[in-house]
C-alpha cells in the first residue's frame, strides 16, 4: 500500500492486552491516541473486540464515516495467529 505509519488514522487492535497495544504505538513511534482502548469498559471480548471498539470510535466521534479516514485493523490470537486489514472509511 505503500503508507507510512504516520499516513494511518487509526489503528484499532485486537483488546487483549494494553501492553500490547502501548507496545505497538511505542514501535510505531505514533501517540496512543492513534489506538483507542476500551478494555476498562469491555474487558477483553475476543473476536468481538474489533467490532465495539469500532462501534465506540465512530459513536464518539474519533472516526467519521465518509472522511476517507484510512484505519487499520489487527486481530491476534494464541501462537503466532493474527491478520491485519487497512481500510478508507
Amino acid at each position: 500500500n505503500q503508507l507510512s505509519p504516520e499516513d494511518i488514522s487509526h489503528y484499532l487492535l485486537h483488546q487483549a492486552n494494553l501492553r500490547i497495544i502501548k507496545s505497538v504505538a511505542k514501535r510505531l513511534s505514533l501517540p496512543e491516541e492513534r489506538f483507542p482502548v476500551n478494555l476498562s469498559e469491555c474487558g477483553n471480548t475476543s473476536a468481538a473486540s474489533i467490532p465495539i471498539l469500532l462501534d465506540e470510535a465512530v459513536s464518539s466521534g474519533k472516526i467519521t464515516l465518509g472522511k476517507q479516514q484510512k484505519v487499520i485493523f489487527t486481530g491476534y490470537g494464541g501462537g503466532l495467529t493474527w491478520g491485519s486489514i487497512l481500510m478508507e472509511l
